[in-house]
């Protein structure tokens, strides 16, 4: 277990956090997350692009001109790939993107990245993160008063937590996600990751 300094809204240490060393401690493995991000990143792709080939396109009926005799390549129909206007060849279709992933490389991406973070120091922890209503205002101060609110930042926050939420969404460079919406692209896009000593608590019970 390692210690770590937890902040209020004005930046000052109020406490300290226990982190296990399991999570928070370990040497980042820096080519697991790669492949992870990839992957992620391949299953967010929808897959939709697509392109019409010579059965597609509209017209192309009729032989443009006769077989022989000429003085020119035989054509068979204005739509061919050489053609304007013609189908393309080997375009892209729509298919799937997804890739499959271990479990297990997952969770040691995601110890990898809040360890890295730890050892940035590109990890914030706060004593609360509690609006009684949306207040961009009040949301915008406590990054500043952090000492962040000129950085890309991430806010992991309770999935239950709707006011939180809502204050902090519409901030420009600023990213909101629920702690089970957490993945490894998310948690180390970013300057700083910002959440509460119960939340990295909640993490170090999935991913031990």
């Amino acid at each position: 277990m390692s210690k770590y300094a937890i902040k209020n809204a004005e930046g000052a240490q109020v406490a300290e956090a226990e982190l296990a060393d399991g999570v928070f401690g370990i040497e980042p493995n820096i080519p697991v997350i790669h492949q992870v991000v990839t992957c992620q990143d391949s299953c967010a792709r929808q897959g939709t692009h697509a392109v019409k080939n010579r059965h597609d396109v509209s017209g192309g009926g009729a032989k443009p001109y006769r077989q022989k005799g000429t003085g020119r390549a035989r054509q068979g129909s204005t739509r061919a790939a050489q053609w304007t206007g013609g189908g393309v060849v080997f375009g892209p279709t729509p298919r799937t993107h997804n890739k499959r992933i271990n479990n297990k490389m997952v969770k040691l991406a995601m110890r990898s990245v809040l360890s890295g973070k730890v050892a940035d120091q590109e990890l914030v922890l706060v004593d609360a993160l509690s609006f009684e209503k949306p207040s961009t205002k009040q949301a915008k101060a406590l990054l500043a008063g952090l000492g962040i609110g000129d950085k890309r930042v991430t806010i992991v926050v309770a999935d239950d937590d709707v006011n939180t939420y809502l204050s902090f969404r519409n901030l420009v460079g600023v990213s909101v996600i629920g702690a089970s919406e957490a993945t490894t692209r998310s948690l180390i896009d970013n300057g700083a990751l910002v959440m509460t000593a119960d939340i990295a608590k909640q993490f170090e019970e999935v991913l031990a």
